[in-house]
């Protein structure tokens, strides 16, 4: 038993008035102003999944006498399968072998452990090596300069001079209290 789905990509019943066409699928799907210009943005949106082919044929319909063009699409359909093609031959014993590139100091020489990594022997990477235990790895930087600052402007002051800090304030005398009595 088939399935199909219901796409729609924006496009129109020939001859029908575009807003009138959105007020309808308004209504039908009783959505709002934002729901619909999504639906007429040109992108393909599935409005419904997984029908057999009489429902799948009454939202085509509806959806027709509503102004909206819509895709009927088969859900099963078949797989295309693709066909690897065959790996190159290997060589024979008797043909005659290119001599190898001669490896250059300081560049890595990949030797392929499988048939992937053949395809990166010709790579021309550098030979980054490992260090040893307890190596700096960060590259030496430049001690840091003082900036230069202008400080003709200021001058000092002699020692044990006023700085020009507040002065605290004397404490207030304490109350008298002398009128106040226990009872007993």
């Amino acid at each position: 038993m088939s399935r199909y789905e219901i796409a729609f990509s924006g496009q129109l019943v020939p001859g029908a008035q575009p807003e009138l066409v959105k007020a309808n699928m308004a209504k039908l799907f009783q959505a709002d102003a934002q729901r619909i210009a999504q639906l007429f943005s040109g992108r393909r949106i599935v409005i419904k999944n997984n029908l057999d082919a009489a429902g799948a044929e009454k939202y085509r319909a509806t959806l027709e006498r509503a102004g909206a063009r819509v895709e009927v699409v088969d859900m099963d359909m078949p797989i295309e399968e693709v066909e690897l093609a065959p790996p190159p031959p290997l060589e024979t014993a008797g043909a005659p072998v290119a001599p190898a590139a001669a490896p250059r100091p300081g560049r890595l020489q990949v030797a392929p452990r499988d048939e992937y990594m053949a395809a990166f022997s010709e790579v021309d990477a550098p030979d980054f090596g490992i260090a040893p235990v307890g190596a700096d790895l960060q590259d030496a930087k430049p001690d840091a300069q003082a900036p230069r600052v202008d400080l003709s402007q200021f001058s000092l002051a002699p020692v044990g001079s006023d700085m020009g800090q507040a002065k605290a304030e004397a404490a207030a005398p304490p109350p008298d209290t002398s009128h106040l009595k226990l009872q007993e």
